[in-house]
């Protein structure tokens, strides 16, 4: 996976929407998100449309509001677990906007932004936990600076601004599915 960016197991539907890390930075940081188009609903090609700049404004009164934004993540999960790979994780996908973490700005150049396809309120599902733990594992296997305290929300990293993944997203089931994964057995993090 470090070698080529692509995530083996994921489908892959290439987004225009991503430019060049800045020279010296390393994945450090990953971001977990949620996306649903129209807010609150789910399946459909909307997001993905949405991330390839191809969203059809007429279909929906909210994507007139979002039309002609470009932005993108690496990953997306759907909520049947399904993984989808927008942009190659070598490269600097973006998903963060305006963000610090750790008193570092501009998180877009050192994290992997993951969306997980739902809302701030709504559960998410047992298959997307799942996926995202191992997806995360994997990441963290090829970019072991991750450490546990490196994974954040994006309401995290852009407080005020941003609200996901929200309070319908289960930390603590998170960490229990990704520590089951042995990701971080034998090293310190």
């Amino acid at each position: 996976m470090r070698e080529t960016g692509l995530v083996p197991y994921a489908r892959q539907c290439a987004s225009p929407n991503y430019g060049a890390r800045p020279a010296g930075s390393d994945i450090s940081l990953l971001v977990v998100h949620n996306i649903s188009l129209p807010p609150g609903q789910f399946g459909g090609p909307y997001i993905e449309s949405f991330f390839c700049n191809r969203l059809d404004p007429s279909a929906h009164p909210y994507f007139e509001t979002i039309a002609g934004l470009q932005v993108s993540a690496h990953l997306l999960i759907r909520r049947d677990g399904e993984l989808v790979q927008f942009v190659n994780l070598k490269d600097r996908a973006w998903h963060a906007g305006r963000s610090v973490f750790e008193g570092q700005p501009e998180c877009n150049d050192y994290s992997v932004g993951i969306e997980l396809e739902g809302a701030d309120t709504i559960p998410y599902t047992e298959a997307q936990y799942r996926a995202l733990a191992r997806v995360c594992a994997d990441i963290i296997g090829a970019w072991p600076g991750i450490a546990r305290e490196r994974i954040a929300g994006h309401s995290d990293i852009a407080p005020g601004r941003k609200t996901d993944p929200g309070p319908a997203f289960d930390w603590h089931r998170f960490h229990k599915s990704l520590a089951a994964t042995g990701v971080w057995q034998g090293n310190n993090n």
